[in-house]
């Protein structure tokens, strides 16, 4: 590979990670691409002069404009067969809602698939099969929300039905995490409630709404 390839190899790279972060560091980018901050600072300069509209936030790094959108991307056929083999392993998830969203995300990208990588991709879909959660039971569909409070910061109310003792409450909540077992997903969260952060399984939220920004 030549060195021209390289570079626009790496700027090309450095544009998706400048799409993927809201703000990327110079000595972020050279770390990941093994090279100098100089040559970061060129990469740059190259990009700018390409017509991107990168804002350099002193002291800070680099973000794209606000509203900017870069053409889809084309993906390799290994990234393709990634996400497709992801896409079998989620529609086995026992989240209703969290299968609903990644099936409305992988549909937008496999619209920017080429016809022979996209009749690739439906091939091997067929050919792949995970034996965990064989009767598709799907037994929450609250992670989509709670993940949305957790990335902005909100409290939510959940209606929570406990094991041990076989009661139902309605609980303030701080989402703080969440976690997969083979059988469910897991919220840890900061229960207002119970003055203390807790591990609440998702399919013993029956409900939760009101969310609104933690304060």
């Amino acid at each position: 590979m030549s060195n021209e390839t390289k570079r626009l190899s790496r700027l090309t790279a450095i544009l998706t990670q400048l799409q993927t972060k809201r703000l990327v560091t110079g000595t972020e980018l050279a770390k990941k691409f093994s090279v100098s901050l100089r040559t970061i600072y060129r990469d740059i300069k190259a990009l700018e002069q390409a017509n991107i509209p990168i804002i350099t936030e002193d002291g800070k790094g680099y973000t794209l404009m606000e509203g900017y959108r870069v053409p889809p991307v084309m993906f390799s056929e290994s990234e393709a067969n990634a996400l497709i083999t992801a896409e079998q392993l989620v529609l086995k998830n026992k989240d209703s809602s969290f299968v609903k969203e990644y099936t409305a995300a992988i549909a937008k990208i496999k619209s920017v698939l080429q016809y022979g990588t996209k009749d690739k991709a439906n091939l091997l879909a067929n050919r792949i099969v995970f034996r965990n959660n064989p009767a598709n039971d799907q037994t929450s569909n609250y992670l989509s929300t709670l993940q949305l409070a957790l990335t902005n910061y909100k409290l939510t109310n959940i209606t929570y039905r406990a094991a041990e003792k076989d009661e139902v409450t309605t609980r303030t909540v701080e989402p703080f995490a969440v976690y997969n077992t083979q059988e469910n997903w897991l919220l840890i969260a900061f229960c207002r409630l119970r003055k203390e952060y807790r591990a609440f399984r998702l399919d013993r939220i029956p409900k939760t709404d009101d969310t609104r920004r933690a304060v």
